[in-house]
């Protein structure tokens, strides 16, 4: 095993044995699947037999499915769950077995009958149409084509907001940002239970790797496109590749995979929040730390990726040397696994920007933080049979002087889509330019801070 990443035989939930079945997610799919779940230690049959706890299928047709399995002359399969593949997903994403749930199981109506009529409608939530529409925005993205991937964030994003169910097509008239393309994919999905335009996506040995590679922290498309085009497939591909230099981003997130790979808690977020704030009261007291990103309290986020903060002091200039002295003050309690930091760029002078930038000018640094689990409410949100009492954390700082702080903590709470619909109105609506640093009317005149009130002049947002 190497730079790890858990390698095959590394079973860690004995009492649970999945066997993933092929009719409708091809030879290859299944193949990925089953390398995925042996990586995160979950015991993969490659025969159904009395010995599985957990059949995992995508033929959602539970008739067709239940017929076939009945065919296989199982003894145990009325003890076994018959599950779709959203609990196998669920899974992955926590890095352990959760709970099987109603939504996660492949049931019949009567005895092995026909489905009933409502049966999808009443199964398929708004979370099944927006992960759909997510694969296929990612699949653009890798694809390089940036028109498709946004107009298919945009119309999962306007899903995500429903404070309503859609069992029907018809429930989205009069919704903006729904394409023919998005709702042709919703129609499949909302009559059958699948679309064969995201099925095929899924079973693309291209966009399974690409997903495999970039979920490495300091690996982006390119790198992961450069890897596939010279032939590598997985992990052990790329950190058994001589000709592959990593970076020491790179070399950090294959080293603590299996931690950062894994969703962070709200009570997780919490306890590194009492960690960064020591560290800048250490150096300063009047230091001013706001929590952003998905766990900011107008998004209310259970779970995250990351750990996002903007940090800054009403004293101008000494912002400056705030993320180094954060550093040190880490460094010095060793709780520092990696660290990269990013000195200010911003220059007043050069604003406004007319072309956004994915990352503004700020002092930042990119940061895998050692989390303890005694300093979480609850315990850590860690791998089952984990026995190490901490895990490791990615945690972003970013630096703005304090007159560009609400710039800064308007683009840092996200989410992305948010972000740009805002700029895009800024933009469209009201003629100005937004972005991290500042709000431009190009029809007067740059606006600027009022120090004292935190009010923009000469009118508000």
């Amino acid at each position: 095993r190497a730079g790890g990443v858990p390698g095959r035989e590394e079973v860690r939930f004995q009492g649970v044995r999945l066997y993933l079945v092929e009719r409708k997610m091809g030879r290859s799919r299944r193949s990925f699947l089953t390398q995925l779940a042996r990586s995160k230690g979950f015991m993969v049959e490659d025969v159904l037999s009395d010995a599985v706890t957990h059949v995992v299928s995508e033929d959602c047709q539970a008739s067709s499915l239940w017929t076939w399995l009945r065919g296989r002359d199982v003894k145990n399969l009325p003890a076994m769950h018959v599950l779709g593949i959203s609990w196998f997903t669920d899974s992955m994403k926590e890095g352990k077995p959760v709970a099987v749930e109603t939504r996660h199981l492949i049931e019949v109506c009567g005895n092995l009958g026909d489905l009933c009529p409502a049966w999808w409608p009443e199964r398929i939530s708004l979370t099944h149409l927006c992960d759909a529409l997510e694969v296929l925005a990612e699949s653009y993205e890798f694809k390089e084509i940036p028109g498709r991937c946004l107009a298919f964030r945009r119309a999962s994003s306007v899903l995500k907001s429903l404070p309503w169910a859609v069992r029907c097509l018809r429930d989205t008239e009069g919704l903006p940002c729904l394409g023919e393309h998005s709702k042709a994919v919703m129609e499949e999905i909302l009559q059958s239970g699948h679309s064969f335009e995201v099925e095929k996506t899924l079973s693309d040995e291209k966009y399974q790797t690409l997903k495999l590679f970039t979920s490495v922290f300091g690996v982006g498309p390119k790198t992961a496109e450069k890897w596939y085009r010279g032939g590598l497939r997985s992990f052990s591909d790329v950190l058994a590749a001589p000709g592959i230099h990593l970076n020491r981003m790179q070399q950090s997130g294959f080293l603590h995979y299996g931690d950062i790979s894994r969703a962070v808690s709200k009570a997780e977020a919490r306890a590194l929040g009492n960690i960064i704030d020591e560290a800048v009261r250490a150096v300063t007291p009047d230091a001013v730390l706001a929590l952003t990103g998905g766990f900011r309290r107008y998004r209310g986020k259970e779970f995250g990726h990351d750990v996002d903060f903007i940090v800054t002091t009403r004293e101008p200039g000494k912002e400056e040397k705030l993320l180094t002295g954060i550093i040190e003050r880490l460094k010095q309690q060793g709780l520092l696994l990696y660290c990269e930091y990013n000195a200010s760029t911003f220059d007043m002078v050069k604003l406004p920007s007319h072309q956004f930038e994915a990352m503004d000018h700020f002092a930042k640094c990119f940061l895998i933080v050692r989390l303890e689990g005694g300093r979480v409410e609850g315990g850590l949100h860690g791998a089952e049979g984990d026995g190490r009492g901490w895990r490791a954390v990615r945690v972003d700082l970013v630096s703005p002087p304090m007159d560009r702080y609400a710039f800064a903590l308007l683009g840092w709470t996200g989410s992305r889509q948010f972000e740009r619909d805002l700029r895009r109105f800024a933009r469209a609506e009201r003629r100005m330019l937004l972005d991290n640093h500042t709000l431009y009317d190009k029809t007067k005149v740059l606006f600027q801070m009022r120090p004292s009130s935190n009010v923009l002049s000469p009118c508000t947002l």
